[in-house]
């Protein structure tokens, strides 16, 4: 049901589409022609394979979280370990197709924004690795609170620029990487973290990130000899969640299931829910739910996770929530450190901020079907990049291995 999206416009029902600046549809369109010609060359496709296996590290294992399954006391939950990757989160998934297109299209340089980091590193990495220029915008705020990303960036030989304007958070630095683009179009790839902006981003780093469920789709079949009853993700553009829903959308009886970051709580204004607490409009190039105040004017997000640190979604996702296809629920800062912690505990597993969003709600669900039920959940990256925000959220000090 799902291979007909996006229409010949980009859009995913009312949603997606192309909202550009003039001097921007030249290169989308070029960059849409050229990734129509990769899809249907097999040399690109054994090129991206061939990364994937022996660079990145795929397939990614299917894990079966026992003890956190005795915890919660009902269905068995899996992680899709794709913080196992190189760079340490399903970013690089997206990241190595994007490059070997711009490599294809004899780009020399690349930009991207980064929030919590990872794209940034997966960007910075694969452009090390085929030997081309790279500069990421990253919000000043994030730059604090995701120190060892911007060092890991600059060993790897990227320049990273901080944004102050706005929050300085993931919104400001994508403002900044489309200003750069407009500028310098003629010899500059613009690789997109997330499954927004202007048509085709959002479908090809769907497509990108397909990966994950089709292997998942697989290995639980292997395992357990059926499909699950849900799949879930943490959600902030949504690049984890559609990678792993995406396999998934034809199976009507597999229940898709968004987890948005609700912050400080939905009702109390800071928070990055834009399902649960946005309406539709435009930004960054597509038309999908945003925060907005009384004044259509984009709203400040909020969230402990600077990668779900987003006041959008991508187009895909607003229009599996409108026609019912997906369900999208959320998780505050106070649950996400919670089971941060409980995962660490039980499972030997640091999990980054952004997964750990998805394990309360995965842990109810697992109540609600009982032991008989079967979930996957996407355990998109590592945490070793959060640990000096939850050393500070939790009040410890690391120096000396005591409450500050």
């Amino acid at each position: 049901m799902n291979e007909s999206w996006p229409d010949e416009r980009g859009r995913f029902g009312d949603y997606g589409g192309r909202f550009v600046a003039e001097t921007l549809m030249p290169p989308i369109l070029s960059l849409e022609k050229a990734y129509e010609d990769a899809k249907a060359d097999p040399a690109f496709q054994a090129e991206f394979d061939d990364f994937m296996t022996h660079y990145v590290g795929r397939p990614s294992p299917l894990y079966f979280a026992e003890r956190l399954t005795d915890h919660a006391g009902g269905a068995r939950i899996y992680f899709k370990r794709d913080e196992l990757n190189h760079t340490g989160a399903h970013k690089i998934n997206n990241c190595l197709g994007q490059l070997l297109l711009a490599k294809r299209m004899g780009k020399r340089r690349i930009i991207a924004e980064t929030g919590a980091g990872q794209h940034g590193v997966a960007t910075a990495t694969v452009a090390a690795r085929l030997g081309i220029d790279c500069i990421v915008y990253m919000g000043a705020t994030d730059i604090v609170r995701q120190k060892p990303n911007v060092f890991r960036m600059r060993l790897l030989g990227a320049e990273v620029r901080a944004v102050h304007s706005g929050t300085a958070t993931l919104k400001d630095a994508m403002n900044e990487a489309l200003r750069d683009w407009v500028t310098n179009v003629s010899d500059t790839f613009y690789c997109i973290g997330t499954v927004a902006g202007p048509h085709p981003y959002p479908a090809m780093v769907r497509d990108f990130q397909a990966v994950i469920g089709h292997e998942a789709r697989a290995q639980v079949l292997e395992r357990e000899g059926r499909l699950p009853d849900a799949v879930v993700a943490c959600i902030g553009g949504g690049s984890n969640a559609m990678g792993l829903f995406h396999a998934f959308v034809p199976d009507t009886d597999v229940r898709l299931i968004g987890v948005e970051a609700a912050g400080r709580g939905v009702k109390s204004g800071l928070h990055a829910a834009s399902l649960n607490g946005g309406k539709p409009g435009i930004l960054h190039g597509n038309r999908t739910y945003l925060l907005q105040d009384e004044n259509g004017q984009i709203a400040d997000a909020h969230s402990i996770s600077a990668g779900l640190d987003y006041p959008g979604i991508g187009p895909e996702h607003a229009h599996l929530h409108d026609i019912g296809r997906a369900e999208y629920v959320s998780a505050t800062d106070d649950e996400a450190l919670e089971h941060f912690q409980l995962c660490a505990k039980l499972e030997g597993i640091l999990p980054a901020l952004e997964p750990s969003h998805a394990i309360p709600r995965t842990l109810d669900l697992a109540k609600e079907l009982g032991p008989d039920g079967l979930i996957i959940m996407n355990m998109c990256g590592r945490g070793d990049k959060d640990v000096f925000t939850i050393a500070d959220a939790l009040g410890e000090d690391i120096a000396e291995g005591t409450e500050a």
